[in-house]
């Protein structure tokens, strides 16, 4: 599921600082949060965390007033210049969950503070938890040189420059107004990477090759200009998707001393929000509505079970290897799935006999997934897949024994986001 502001996936991890205005406090209160919910270890990554003034990177912050699906959505921009703001952006800030930054692609000085309208979020700080456990997998060291590819509103530049020193720090991002706000922040807090304004999945060749890069976004794609501005010894992260939310996935993409690269695509639960550009498609009020309270056009119960909703690698594959596109409402209390593409719909709960299924339209769901997880089984229940760079400039996912396997789709014509 990606983090957004409208998906569950927000929720992975939501805790509002209790009624503090002392930013010290409500630092230690987050650092001691995620270690305790096992998400941060000692280290670099969390001194960066405990020293790093996320009111100064994020001084202003939208907070949704409306209801869900109320539309047109209504928003405040909480400002820590007013005192009466302080304790709720506080909460924001250091709760954990996404930090809204930008509304319809605004310009981040000047703004006043007060109620808006419509319109979408354009920029966000990504959920904490997930940030905390992929930089500390990037393993940023003293030193390094850094892509950090959307700078948003500047926090993993932030960490990489208090890690690595500001020096090889190199942070990009297609929206200037962001790029400009981050630029005077991270001086204020001591931090001078080089902060370049263009396009994501070209990165910066003339200051290449890096030792770690980091996409603060989701693609459908490897962007390849950037796996080969990586070093050798060197590492990129980043998050991988199709048109459906519902499962993600992480790209490790590794340069080897000999300058082979050695990658693997892993199931996760949560993702980055989807660079600007990628295509989604959404299960609507209604169309959830009709999976939960329809009788379908047929229902039966059968004795086959699915794997479970942890098996991520099975409903990774799923994603790729079903084609329509399904959509699952993590919502429901239990499976629930539907393809918005031509309308068809599946649900099942367990009984006394087995899974009570109901569905509806010209797909039979609950078949395709049954004869996929025999494959997913035969496969060896994988949870990670291998990734190669073809030939032709392709890229190819699949299993360690070749059963399962599938081609990353390419981008589209813009996949850079703004969201850190």
């Amino acid at each position: 599921m990606t983090a957004t502001d409208t998906d569950a996936s927000v929720g992975g991890e939501r805790c509002d600082v209790p009624g503090t205005a002392d930013p010290v406090v409500a630092r230690e209160a987050m650092v001691a949060r995620l270690e305790t919910a096992g998400r941060l270890g000692p280290g670099t990554v969390r001194e960066a965390l405990l020293a790093i003034r996320r009111e100064v990177l994020i001084p202003q912050a939208y907070v949704r007033r409306s209801a869900p699906g109320e539309e047109p959505p209504r928003w405040d921009l909480l400002d820590w210049g007013a005192l009466p703001d302080r304790v709720e952006l506080l909460g924001l800030l250091y709760g954990g969950g996404s930090v809204l930054v930008q509304h319809d692609g605004e310009p981040l000085h000047g703004r006043a503070r007060g109620a808006r309208s419509g319109g979408v979020i354009s920029s966000m700080s990504s959920v904490t938890g997930m940030t905390a456990e992929l930089l500390q997998e990037l393993d940023l060291r003293p030193g390094q040189r850094v892509l950090d590819v959307g700078t948003g509103a500047g926090f993993t530049a932030a960490v990489a420059c208090h890690v690595c020193g500001d020096e090889g720090v190199v942070s990009l991002d297609r929206d200037r107004h962001l790029v400009e706000s981050a630029a005077g922040r991270l001086a204020y807090l001591g931090f001078h990477p080089h902060l370049v304004c263009g396009a994501g999945g070209e990165g910066c060749p003339d200051r290449g090759p890096f030792d770690r890069i980091f996409l603060s976004y989701a693609v459908r794609q490897v962007p390849s200009a950037l796996a080969g501005q990586l070093a050798p010894g060197g590492r990129m992260l980043t998050h991988v998707t199709t048109a459906s939310p519902s499962w993600p996935a992480l790209a490790v993409v590794e340069r080897t001393a000999d300058g082979t690269l050695n990658s693997e695509v892993r199931a996760v639960e949560f993702a980055h929000r989807a660079g600007h550009g990628v295509d989604r498609i959404w299960l609507t009020e209604a169309f959830r509505h009709r999976i939960a309270t329809e009788p379908g056009a047929w229902t039966y119960v059968s004795a086959r079970e699915l794997p479970s909703s942890t098996d991520r690698g099975f409903w990774l594959a799923a994603d790729h290897l079903l084609g329509g596109g399904l959509v699952r409402d993590f919502g429901a209390e239990h499976l629930a799935l539907g393809a918005p593409g031509c309308g068809s719909w599946l649900r099942s709960a367990p009984g006394e006999q087995g899974w009570h299924v109901a569905a509806h339209g010209p797909r039979d769901i609950w078949a395709e997934l049954h004869d996929l997880a025999d494959r997913w089984r035969a496969a060896g229940s994988p949870d990670r897949y291998r990734l190669d760079f073809t030939e032709d400039g392709g890229q190819r996912v699949f299993s360690e024994n070749g059963v399962l396997a599938w081609p990353l789709s390419a981008p589209g014509p813009v996949e850079e986001g703004a969201f850190s």
